[in-house]
Order: C-alpha cells, then structure tokens, then sequence
C-alpha cells in the first residue's frame, strides 16, 4: 500500500495531543491502512503503543465492555504518554467511555470504525468537543498510478474515469472482476451502512432513490426535482424524504453536497445543489451496455482532486452562466470549467463565455480531455492529465 503522506502531514501536529483522533471516510478508502502508518511512524520514538483490532474478535475476545478496553491498555502500557490505536472501535458497546477515560490517563488515541454500527460522522457526536477528525478519500489518480506500479500494473487515465480511486480494485486483474468487487462494495454500503442503520422499510423505494442520485453525479438537483422524477415514474417519494435520504448518503461519506453561490444574487441559491460521488465508481457500475457517462465522471474527479489539494468548492452563477467550480485557497479565487472536450465550436463558445465578467485579476481555467491547447488570453487550457498529475500549477 502507498504511503499517504498528504494525509498523515495533516495528522501530525496531533500525534501527541490528548484529543482524540478520529480517522473517517466511505468504506474501504484506506482508512485502517493510514492508522498502520501512523503507528509505524510513531514506533520509530517509542514502544509506548497499544493497538486494538476489534474486527478480529478472536484477538479481543476477552475485551467485552469498554471498562476491559480501559484495562487492557493499562495492563500493557509503560509510563508516560501512550499512543493508543483502536481500530473498528464501534464494536464495543460505551467505546466513547473508554476514549474519554484514556485521554484522562496520559494517552494519546486513534480510532477507525466502519460504517456498519456507527457511521463515520456519528462518531463526533459521541465524543463531544473532545476530538479533532480527519477525513479520508479514495485514491486520486497520483495515488492510483503509485499502488498500481507497486502491483506491476497500468492505470490511464480512462481506466480511472471510470473505475475511480478505491484501492483494492486495482488488486482484480479484469474490468469484470473490478465491477464485481465494487459492486459487492456498493451492496455493503447500501444495505449495512444505510438500510439497516437507519432501518429504512421502504427499501424497494429507497434503492431507487439511492440509484438515481449516484447516477446523477455532476449535476444541480433539487429534493423536488428529485421526488417529482420518482412519482413521475411510479414511486410515491415526497421531497422531505428524499432530502432525508441525501443526509444519510451525506453521513456515511458517500456523496457530498455542493452549494451554489449567485453571482447576480450574491448569496448562496439554497434551493438547488450539486452532488458529487466520493467515488466515480458509484456511478459506472450503475451504468448498461458500457454506456459509462465520461463527462460527468470527469467533472466529479476534478471536484475531488480540487478537495484533496485543500481547496474550498462552490459552484458559480455567473449571471446564469454556471461555472462549475469556484475554488478557493490562501485567499485566491480561480474559476474552473471542465468539459470533455471543447472541439465542436458550440461546446468552445459556450464553456468559454462562461467566464465574461470574471475580474481579469483571477485566475480561469478549463480542463478537457484535449491535446489540443485552447488557451486564450483571458483563459488557461489544462489537459486533465496534466491537471491529474500535478502539472498544471494548481
């Protein structure tokens, strides 16, 4: 697995702090895989560690209650500050009694959980200002070519704009046995994260629900539109529920919601968002006939990568003209547009006027699939491999 440095640099300062670090994410991001290598970092100054499976229950069998948590660690610690990892904590009913009983005791903790019992977000709420959180995604494509070249395999472009960032993927050799595993992936979010969680009864309803919106990556949605596409279809949904069901996909990891800010308006349109996948995977295996949707996969692996490098996203109206993203960072703005390709002069001239009126002093970008380069004066063209990558100054 590869190191992930850009999320352990954030973690760092933390190391021995007595809040307690909470590590989340959508299932199978690599979340476990970060906490091994945050203990492997910290063993190289001390001895002083402990670590917790819970999901090896043959390992923990004596640990029943969160008290024998407290307890173990205590018997197996030494004097000083104690790093303490727990990893699928959520198994032990008072687990959030053992963290704060810890931290009380000279020890610094780490915890995981998986979405099954306790999801991710749910995770601050128990713990109550005591704890600072950090999120992990799936692989961006840098990540994916680094494991892929460790596995003696090839990772394009292509291939990720359709099977997107989930590490162990790239561990199945075919496109058939990759959509196979995310899809069983897919079920286990679904059904264990979401339907039994919450225990959703009108699951038929629920999945389609849930079918839609993943499909629908990219594009402004309002819970309306959304209910009126259902009953339009023969499935009895009302707005409030379908908003509902955004929140839960929201609180397991596995969309993000995305505001709109007017720039006529100056305000924030809260009637209608964005949704972006956290995975473009949980698109394309929704997808018949390889009739994979490129262009909307494309502009979700831009949002995620613009996330990953630490930027603030809003979608712009520009007097309604949308520019897909305005992203901020160290108090400068740069206005991105991503388009498959702007080869047809139609496509050319409606993504680049886009931009008129943006003040000359800000940065504009358009990101394609092109070889092409349509730079204008006013406009900057990058090539999506060369943005993938970290060529494109961002």
């Amino acid at each position: 697995m590869i190191y992930r440095e850009k999320y352990l640099s954030e973690i760092r300062g933390f190391y021995h702090s007595d809040l307690i670090k909470i590590i989340t994410g959508v299932r199978r991001c690599g979340k476990s895989f970060v906490l091994q290598q945050i203990r492997e970092e910290l063993s190289e100054e001390t001895e002083n560690i402990v670590f917790l499976d819970f999901d090896d229950r043959i390992a923990t069998a004596d640990i029943q209650e969160w008290q024998d948590i407290v307890h173990y660690v205590q018997s197996n610690r030494k004097e000083k500050l104690c790093y303490v990892f727990l990893d699928e904590v959520q198994e032990i009913d008072g687990w959030a009694s053992a963290c704060r009983a810890l931290r009380r005791e000279n020890c610094s903790v780490f915890i995981t959980g998986s979405n099954s019992k306790l999801l991710s977000k749910e995770f601050t709420k128990e713990l109550s200002g005591r704890y600072v959180s950090f999120r992990i995604r799936p692989f961006v494509y840098q990540e994916l070519q680094e494991y892929a070249r460790q596995l003696n395999r090839e990772c394009s472009v292509a291939d990720y704009l359709i099977w997107g960032g989930f590490p162990k993927r790239l561990e199945f050799s075919t496109p058939a046995e990759q959509k196979r595993y995310l899809s069983d992936l897919n079920e286990t979010i679904v059904a264990n994260d979401l339907i039994n969680r919450y225990g959703i009864r009108k699951q038929n309803e629920f999945r389609k629900v849930v079918n839609f919106i993943l499909i629908s990556n990219s594009r402004i949605y309002s819970a309306k539109s959304i209910s009126d596409h259902m009953i339009g279809n023969g499935i009895n949904v009302t707005p409030n529920t379908v908003q509902k069901w955004i929140a839960y996909l929201e609180s397991a990891y596995i969309i993000d919601e995305v505001s709109r800010y007017s720039r006529k308006a100056k305000k924030e349109l809260e009637q209608s968002r964005k949704i972006y996948n956290s995975d473009v995977s949980l698109n394309s295996i929704r997808c018949r006939d390889n009739r994979f949707d490129m262009t909307h996969n494309m502009e979700n692996i831009v949002y995620n990568e613009l996330i990953y490098r630490g930027f603030s996203v809003t979608v712009y109206d520009n007097n309604g003209k949308e520019i897909d993203f305005l992203a901020e960072k160290d108090r400068k703005k740069t206005y991105v547009q991503v388009a498959y390709s702007v080869v047809e002069e139609k496509t050319w001239k409606r993504e680049f006027e886009a931009f008129s009126g943006i003040p000359v002093y800000d940065r504009k970008v358009i990101i394609t699939n092109d070889d092409v380069d349509y730079s204008t004066s006013a406009v900057e063209h990058i090539r999506l491999a060369d943005f993938l990558q970290g060529r494109s100054g961002f």
